[in-house]
């Protein structure tokens, strides 16, 4: 199976009431690392979390110095060209994070709400390598990992069955999951070990033969990356796709059974999971245009496909994540007397 339909797989069946899935998240401070799949577990702050937004609130704003206090000048609050600072602090009022206030002849912002650093608890690392025999930088990919502690845990998931070599050459430290995207089938392998996320870590940035180039980070580093794959898991979901123009993209018929609810791209006429872009289209032996014409209610959900999943609704169900959340109080109680 393809490696991408080996993953949205795995994140349909690791997908519960009780976490949110991300993927395709960078997870890495100084280097370049693209975790395929990230679990983020949900901490005792996460409804307050759920109530700002459901999209991914900018870092650049979190990390600002725009509170729930006193309104600051936008250029003043951040840490970057002035109108880089604009366009961050803009987005974030229209997501309900920062309210806008004039303040003389410049603007000023001040946050709804005090950001809930505690609203997820752990997070899941999981890297997909469906066929072990064919590596690729797996070691290098899983030596950053493990030696960076980003995640609380990593995990490698293959369709491979998974020999004492195979093993020998992982850090240690990584679980192992033997995956069935044909039946959503899981075997852990190995368990994972607990890395020191709070603490400081070292990132391997390049590797030679004969030299390798690392570079030391610290927690309070790894505390704000934590807190930007969190984010980014929470707004962008996995179901980063969109359901192809064709008739024969059937996600309700998708196999195991388990799965047909999950809004996967399933092609009935291929059996299997398709990348849109790369697969679905005219090229397409199989390929079956929605007809544009009939303007019925039903083809115009979903983008035009016929009967096409919300996959905002179906994430809903099938996840922590809150679409239509109640917001925040735009009012700070107590400072309109000042004001």
């Amino acid at each position: 199976m393809q490696e991408f339909a080996f993953e949205l797989a795995l994140c349909a069946r690791l997908e519960g009431a009780e976490r949110v899935v991300g993927r395709q998240l960078g997870a890495a401070v100084h280097g370049r690392r693209v975790a395929d799949v990230c679990l983020v577990e949900p901490g005792p702050e996460f409804e307050r979390r759920a109530a700002i937004t459901p999209e991914t609130v900018p870092p650049l704003a979190i990390e600002s110095t725009v509170g729930p206090g006193t309104a600051r000048s936008v250029t003043d609050a951040f840490d970057c060209h002035p109108d880089r600072a604009r366009a961050v602090a803009e987005r974030a009022v229209e997501l309900g994070y920062f309210e806008r206030e004039r303040t003389g002849a410049s603007t000023a912002v001040r946050a709804t709400v005090r950001y809930p650093d505690d609203w997820f608890d752990s997070l899941v690392g999981i890297e997909n390598k469906p066929d072990l025999d064919r590596p690729g930088d797996l070691r290098d990919q899983l030596r950053i990992d493990a030696s960076l502690g980003l995640f609380d845990e990593v995990i490698l998931a293959t369709e491979t069955y998974v020999t004492g070599a195979h093993l020998n050459r992982l850090p240690e430290a990584v679980g192992v999951w033997r995956f069935d995207p044909e039946t959503g089938d899981r075997e852990v392998v190995r368990e994972p070990d607990q890395l020191d996320a709070d603490g400081p870590g070292i990132e391997l940035l390049d590797r030679e033969a004969g030299r390798a180039e690392i570079r030391p980070v610290t927690a309070d580093e790894k505390r704000r990356q934590r807190r930007r794959i969190a984010e980014r898991a929470y707004g962008k979901g996995w179901r980063t796709y969109e359901l192809p123009d064709c008739e024969r993209c059937a996600p309700d018929d998708a196999e195991p059974e388990t799965f047909a609810d999950a809004g996967l791209p399933w092609c009935a006429w291929a059996d299997e999971i398709v990348r849109p872009v790369a697969d679905c289209g005219p090229a397409c032996p199989g390929y079956d245009p929605v007809d544009g014409d009939d303007d019925s209610d039903e083809e115009k959900e979903g983008e035009g496909r016929p009967s096409a999943p919300d996959t905002e609704a179906v994430r809903a169900r099938r996840s922590a994540w809150k679409p239509d959340p109640a917001g925040v109080d735009r009012r700070q109680a107590g400072l309109d007397r000042f004001l």
